[in-house]
């Protein structure tokens, strides 16, 4: 919508004029306007209710990208101002006197639609349903963070950092890439600025650092020394604690350039402690001195989120290899499906999928969730051909003998059928709402409590089949509902 708003403006409050033969788009020459026909315009152009809707256009201009880029919610500060100030354009238009002249009435109509228009996006994106998904995600993770980490630390207590509270803080974050944003502006900058915060915690809190104690027959200056890294070390693990406050919107008082302050006087008071002569003690200080780097590279995110290239991750150059590898994938898995319904089991390009899988394991990241979730889904697509060729192998080179088990027969014949059903869902495009995929995912089903209903019968081998069978199974649904999520970086 962004895109083609404010150009609309130009063209409402009256047309060019060029005094004489125009050509259009496919070279036909229209007729000259007459003189006056060309006062009557002029004349409207210089109106004062037009000069006025024109001012309007500079105000709803200058506001324009404010709302396209807004990422907050509607009790927001910014977002109060916004629409109090294009509330304020709207009464202006409104009291626009047209004198009843239907060029007038037309610009002021048009110029109002401008301005609801900005506001209806206004809206739409500060109450979007994955707006408040975004929202109730931080929100979750803040209560998390506050419970385990900030609110034990106030009252004197220790964080409980662990883990479990890794864990738990990485579960949010794959859900918040799961978020749907349609492609908005606004719904990007918001899901990448709650990514960015909550990847900067689990990093801060994957990343401490035990407070040492050097055991060494150490004089009583070197003792000195230690004894104040340790105080330093204890400083620390506070501005540690408060770091996650200001990251989850937990601290009232506390502010990044303040804390980066204090931060930075720990560094200049450990390299004021003369620590030559042992060469123990110096590894120490270095590592309380990375420790502390290692926060300070977290205090710039205040900004984080306005740059469009770093939440647009269409324009990632990661982004741009994954793409690359999957484009190739779908070559490849084109070839191997057209191979297979004419009966040629000759293609087998496992090697070049190999390498495919170790050119994205070699991918840069860059600890974003998105790009990390990007290439799972790349690898998953990958490994999903090559388990399929190796199951087409093995059926081709199957010869059963008189003595084989019969509930081991019944385990490969579903395995048959899960071969042909994995080409289907290899080579489906659809949606979740067609009928082929609504069919195919019952017939995977029945598969299932097919290899269900087969009785090992104390059968070791048919055991292990049917297991992995079953895991085959649903890695083929598993497959088929990742294709069809609609997903988006």
């Amino acid at each position: 919508m962004c895109a083609n708003m404010f150009g609309v403006l130009k063209s409402l409050f009256g047309k060019p004029f060029d005094g004489g033969k125009r050509m259009d788009h496919g070279g036909q020459q229209h007729q000259q306007q007459h003189p006056m026909e060309q006062q009557h315009q002029s004349y409207h152009q210089q109106h004062p209710a037009m000069m006025r809707l024109y001012e309007v256009q500079k105000e709803v201009q200058s506001l324009g990208p404010q709302v396209c880029t807004f990422s907050g919610l509607q009790h927001d500060r910014d977002y109060k101002r916004v629409e109090r100030e294009l509330t304020r354009l709207l009464l202006e238009v409104d009291k626009v006197d047209t004198e009843g002249k239907p060029e007038l009435q037309g610009a002021r109509k048009r110029a109002a639609q401008e301005v609801e228009g900005l506001l209806r996006y206004l809206e739409e994106n500060a109450t979007h349903p994955s707006r408040i998904a975004i929202e109730d995600l931080s929100n979750e993770a803040r209560q998390l963070v506050d419970d385990r980490v900030v609110a034990p630390q106030r009252s004197g207590g220790v964080a409980e950092i662990n883990d479990e509270l890794v864990d738990a803080l990485q579960e949010i974050i794959l859900r918040l890439t799961q978020v749907k944003t349609e492609g908005r502006v606004p719904l990007r900058k918001a899901r990448y600025r709650a990514l960015t915060r909550l990847c900067a915690v689990q990093d801060v809190v994957e990343g401490r650092t035990q407070q040492q104690t050097l055991s060494l027959p150490l004089s009583g200056e070197t003792n000195e020394s230690v004894h104040r890294i340790n105080q330093v070390m204890v400083k620390v693990c506070v501005a540690r604690g408060q770091l996650v406050a200001l990251l989850m919107g937990l601290s009232g008082r506390d502010s990044c350039a303040h804390l980066s302050r204090i931060l930075t006087e720990m560094q200049v008071e450990l390299d004021a402690l003369d620590v030559s002569g042992n060469a123990a003690i110096r590894n120490y200080r270095k590592q309380v001195v990375e420790e502390i780097n290692g926060l300070l590279k977290h205090l710039d995110l205040e900004g984080e989120g306005e740059d469009t290239r770093r939440y647009d991750l269409g324009q990632n150059n990661s982004i741009r290899e994954i793409e690359a590898v999957r484009a190739h994938v779908s070559h490849l898995r084109e070839g191997v499906l057209r191979h297979c319904m004419m009966g040629d089991l000759s293609f087998r390009p496992k090697a070049e999928l190999q390498s495919l899988l170790t050119h994205l394991d070699q991918v840069d990241t860059a600890k974003n969730p998105c790009i990390r979730e990007a290439r799972r889904r790349a690898v998953v697509e990958v490994q999903a051909i090559i388990t399929f060729l190796d199951l087409r192998e093995a059926l081709a080179r199957r010869q059963p003998g008189p003595a084989e088990h019969p509930s081991h027969r019944s385990v490969w014949l579903v395995l048959g059928s899960l071969s042909d059903l994995q080409a289907q869902a290899l080579g489906f495009d659809g949606k979740r709402v067609d009928k082929s995929y609504m069919m195919l995912e019952e017939l995977l089903t029945k598969q299932l409590l097919a290899l269900d209903a087969v009785d090992p019968q104390g059968d070791e081998t048919t055991k292990m089949a049917r297991k992995q069978a079953v895991k085959f199974a649903q890695n083929i649904l598993n497959y088929l509902d990742m294709k069809t999520d609609e997903w988006e970086y």
